[in-house]
């Protein structure tokens, strides 16, 4: 009998560490994306060689007392919350001063200059032949003669640039009346009404209504209802 009451003690004991465990990965979770969207929306695309290592640092911290409950909230916590504000500070001093910008950052480097292959500029960056021809087929160039300029970006991107006779012409040098363009504005999105798009459209519950009259549909029945600055509208009815 007291074993069993052991037993039964120890596997309560284990449930509520589940439970601890479970709240505690919640709670991380939402203090994670809140660091990172403090960060800036830079942290979802491609980022500064500071912003990978902070990235890196958060998540690497967050693991911690995710893991070990033995551990408290607190010590991944102020970790994380002291490298964002590391980060939030250099940030704003590098927005003032150039030089901190080049330590942190780094500065672009070209690759190509006026068609020619810069190989001591490939060293410095240890980027081999094939990668730069790979980087150079993702933007659909063939032929690194029709390359004017290639820069390498600090944040690992490459632009290309080809000579003037190898690019596409535009619309305005092949003597192309193109039409103006508008943003358009979502309306409704997954049968959801957003109202503070109404008035950035200019646009009221009237016109809502009576775009939905001649769809003959309703709100929590569109999928998609858009509509840019020249009240071209796009809607999309909700799949049964």
């Amino acid at each position: 009998m007291h074993n069993f009451l052991q037993m039964g003690k120890t596997g309560t004991k284990e449930v509520e560490q589940l439970i601890l465990s479970y709240f505690r990965t919640i709670f991380l979770y939402l203090v994670l994306i809140m660091v990172i969207r403090m960060m800036g929306k830079r942290q979802i695309g491609q980022m500064e060689p500071s912003e990978f290592v902070v990235t890196m640092l958060v998540a690497n911290l967050a693991s911690i007392p995710m893991q070990d409950g033995a551990i408290p909230l607190y010590s991944g916590l102020v970790p994380i919350l002291t490298v964002l504000g590391i980060e939030l500070v250099l940030s704003a001093l590098s927005l003032r001063s150039v030089r901190l910008r080049k330590v942190l950052c780094g500065k672009p480097v070209i690759l190509i200059e006026n068609g020619n292959i810069l190989q001591e500029n490939l060293r410095k960056t240890r980027v081999t032949l094939d990668e730069l021809t790979g980087h150079l087929r993702e933007k659909d160039v063939l032929d690194l003669r029709s390359v004017q300029y290639a820069i390498l970006e600090t944040n690992g991107n490459l632009s290309v640039f080809p000579y003037p006779a190898n690019r596409p012409a535009t619309a305005k040098e092949a003597g192309i009346t193109t039409q103006r363009q508008a943003m358009p504005i979502t309306i409704i999105s997954d049968g959801k009404l957003l109202p503070e798009n109404l008035a950035v459209a200019k646009k009221d519950m009237n016109w809502v209504q009576r775009v939905l009259q001649e769809q003959k549909t309703t709100v929590s029945e569109t999928w998609l209802l858009t509509v840019d600055g020249m009240d071209r509208i796009l809607f999309y009815r909700k799949e049964q």
